[in-house]
């Protein structure tokens, strides 16, 4: 009875871990309380939201459960065995039977009933060291578990980074194209009033309202491109229905960002890092220890395997009431040795031998593509932050020169081509500035991946303005 209540009780309480768990996955963020989201909160709701790492935490539970199952090898097992038959004897044998019993003056009967019991119990002493390596592997396969969602996370925290970054984008091209529509359409009503007045010809006002057109038509493409960008980063964060609520904005482009220095003779210092801490070299290094634990079980079979064993066994004719007298026991010291299996056991040893080579290859694989990742993205960040420092001095003196064709045009001194080239330029310098912020952003999230820092840095303390 104590069993039953403890296992009900167990029951319940993974029911509630269940629920709490949903409840955490589908709602555990009110994003109806967020104005501005940033790229640290957006990462956060992700590590908790995603369903995935939902998943990969399931299988730790999973790898942790075999953990247990191979240590219960190490215990005897305990089988018990009841069993009850009432029996009926043909008529040609109950004859047989009852001629028999008459000759030694007794008698037969042609129905009976028979009911017996046994306990068996089952030690293993010695397996070829099978449950060793059974167990080693068992642990290491938690281990590598562990480092599987390590390094889902990792994936996860860079691609809401890239999604971010380019929804961000978008939303910036938002503002350079509203800021456009705004300009030419306090163009549009200066042109207006000089042409009733007489002073300006009606060509000007047709040319500013063709660029006036012009802007609503990228504000709203940009618009198209920035929901776009919306869901797929919603997905990633495992918001329900994959969509934003229509309040929420993204935390805008900061235009002003230092420069991320990263001196070219911390490289090595870089990859040295990575290979000691990156999350899927250590699920590989473990691997690699299954891959051996693998291979001392496939060597057990050579080995010969001794177990103890005993029983109590009890039988009883016409009466299910089992005594004392009615049992009797048996125990025993079994030893087998299989001698030959026709090369299977061989063929075993080599497939796991090979499969520790395969990981060891994948593994050194590995090394050679982080230490590849580190070195081009420190270079395409070096150039992300030169494109930055070019593209702000390019966008002062576009500004000057947009600032001075407007005086001009204003003050009749050149023509509203100049004004809308001027203008055209700014707007597309603005772009190219900020995609070379953004750049610059994405090539820093990506080193950070590839160093495994980003991880360290979200589950940091964000830093108080």
């Amino acid at each position: 009875m104590q069993r039953i209540l403890r296992g009900c009780v167990l029951l319940l309480c993974c029911l509630g871990a269940m629920a709490h768990a949903g409840e955490e996955q589908g709602g555990g963020v009110d994003l109806a309380k967020i104005k501005v989201l940033d790229l640290r909160t957006a990462q956060s709701i992700a590590l908790i939201g995603n369903p995935d790492m939902a998943a990969a935490q399931a299988r730790i539970e999973q790898a942790r459960a075999r953990v247990s199952q191979a240590a219960a090898a190490w215990l005897p097992s305990l089988d018990v065995s009841g069993a009850g038959a009432r029996q009926r004897l043909s008529d040609t044998s109950y004859q047989y039977n009852q001629s028999l019993a008459s000759k030694l003056g007794g008698s037969a009967d042609q129905t009976s009933e028979n009911y017996s019991a046994s306990l068996q119990a089952t030690w293993v002493l010695f397996d070829g060291f099978y449950r060793s390596f059974k167990e080693q592997q068992a642990k290491y396969g938690e281990q590598s578990a562990g480092a599987a969602l390590s390094d889902s996370r990792r994936l996860l925290v860079t691609s809401v980074a890239e999604a971010f970054l380019n929804a961000q984008l978008a939303q910036t091209y938002i503002d350079i194209a509203r800021a456009d529509e705004t300009f030419y359409t306090r163009q549009l009503q200066d042109a207006q009033n000089r042409y009733d007045v007489g002073a300006g010809p009606w060509g000007d006002v047709l040319n500013i309202k063709v660029q006036v057109n012009s802007a609503k038509t990228s504000l709203i493409r940009s618009q198209r491109e920035f929901e776009a960008a919306g869901y797929g980063l919603a997905a990633l964060m495992g918001l329900p229905e994959a969509a934003f609520p229509s309040t929420l904005r993204l935390e805008s482009l900061d235009k002003e960002a230092a420069a991320i220095a990263v001196p070219k003779e911390n490289v090595e210092l870089l990859i040295k890092e990575a290979l000691a801490t990156r999350p899927d070299i250590h699920r590989l290094e473990m691997t690699i220890k299954q891959a051996e634990a693998a291979t001392g079980m496939a060597k057990a079979p050579f080995y010969p395997k001794v177990q103890v064993g005993g029983a109590l066994e009890g039988a009883k004719t016409d009466d299910m009431g089992l005594a004392e007298e009615d049992f009797g026991n048996t125990v025993g010291v079994n030893m087998s040795w299989n001698l030959y299996a026709g090369g299977a056991d061989k063929a075993r040893l080599m497939e796991a031998e090979q499969a520790r080579q395969e990981a060891v290859y994948t593994l050194a694989g590995l090394r050679i593509s982080v230490a590849s990742e580190i070195r081009q993205y420190v270079a395409m960040l070096i150039a992300a932050e030169e494109q930055v420092r070019l593209q702000r001095d390019t966008v002062q003196l576009v500004q000057e020169n947009r600032d001075l064709a407007q005086n001009e045009y204003e003050a009749g001194e050149s023509s509203l081509v100049r004004l809308n080239e001027a203008q055209r330029d700014l707007t597309t310098t603005h772009g190219r500035l900020a995609q070379a912020l953004v750049s610059a952003q994405l090539q820093k999230q990506r080193l950070l991946s590839a160093t495994g820092r980003n991880l360290a840095t979200l589950d940091r303390p964000a830093a108080k303005p």
